[in-house]
């Protein structure tokens, strides 16, 4: 039975990522915060079937007590500050977490075992303010956030000690990915968590930020399969992962409320104090490398996301769990 470690398993992608292992008859230890409180139910469920360890990006000791221990052959550094609009706010624990973390965690592995294969989180932010679309593997990156610029530093760091150290290490470049499982302060949860709100009477308004952003959606439970299979390769390489399609927050509202047969022009408002201070360029992601090295393609469509949030969110909030 291999073993993995997953920092940030509590979170949307840890929890996906920990259920695949578990199918595939891995022996899964989660790393989180010692602060870190899990309220979801479903959540909660999955740190049951898993090894949960205390540990901490900014203490990279504790990293290597638990790499001594439990011995994983995997790890998937998950763990971060990833809320982008708060990074403005939070530059600098954004940089020791998302950017020195990563550090923290492959000088850990180089420490007790250099055999360990490491997987990083990188992200379609990353690119940023490129013109050039769609976006792949060899695009330059122009960062516009504390936390992509964050992404970025944790991405070379990656590069570098596979390259110094002839590691196997990874990171798989992931477009934006949700599921019913990414927080309430995320566009796409804020949008069916509101559409669900007030097809049941319970606010009038929903108020978001610019509408014409344009992001690669997609599934959360497809894009880890990706970075299993991207440690599972004889060749370490850094992958795109996304759908190859683009989607404004407009269409997105449109989505989600037409779904419940709602018209989102008479309860959507643009509010500026939800504007970043600057919006990324068009996103949209060059999956050829994903197709052709991992044989990977995301299998949940635009359409089939936005109804399964809406759908989890009406569950959620009439079983009164969310009111």
């Amino acid at each position: 039975m291999p073993t993995a470690l997953i920092t940030g398993v509590s979170g949307q992608d840890g929890s996906y990522l920990a259920e695949f292992l578990l199918s595939k008859g891995y022996h899964v230890v989660g790393m989180v915060r010692p602060t870190a409180n899990v309220n979801e139910p479903e959540i909660q469920d999955i740190l049951t079937r898993i090894t949960v360890v205390q540990g901490d990006l900014l203490d990279g000791n504790s990293i290597i007590n638990i790499l001594q221990k439990h011995h994983p052959s995997e790890v998937y550094n998950l763990a971060a500050q990833s809320y982008v609009q708060n990074s403005w706010n939070h530059a600098l624990l954004t940089a020791e977490t998302t950017a020195l973390g990563v550090t923290r965690v492959l000088e850990a592995i180089r420490l007790v075992d250099t055999n360990i294969r490491f997987y990083q989180a990188s992200s379609s932010e990353m690119f940023g303010k490129s013109t050039i679309a769609p976006q792949n593997e060899e695009t330059p990156f122009h960062p516009l956030s504390p936390y992509a610029i964050s992404k970025v530093y944790g991405h070379f760091t990656t590069v570098n000690f596979r390259e110094s150290y002839g590691m196997f290490t990874v990171s798989g470049i992931l477009f934006n990915h949700e599921s019913p499982r990414r927080n309430i302060r995320y566009v796409t949860r804020k949008i069916s968590n509101g559409a669900v709100r007030i097809k049941l009477g319970l606010q009038d308004e929903l108020r978001l930020g610019n509408l014409e952003a344009r992001r690669d959606w997609g599934f959360a439970g497809d894009y880890v399969e990706a970075m299993w299979l991207m440690l599972q390769q004889d060749t370490p390489r850094d992958i795109v992962i996304g759908t190859g399609q683009t989607h404004s927050v407009r269409e997105l509202c449109e989505e989600a409320f037409s779904y419940l047969d709602l018209d989102y022009r008479k309860y959507v408002v643009q509010d500026p104090k939800f504007f970043r201070p600057i919006e990324a360029e068009l996103m949209v992601a060059d999956i050829t490398r994903a197709k052709e090295y991992l044989g990977w393609s995301p299998v949940i469509t635009f359409e089939e996301l936005v109804h399964m949030m809406v759908d989890a969110d009406m569950a959620l909030l009439k079983d009164g769990a969310g009111a």
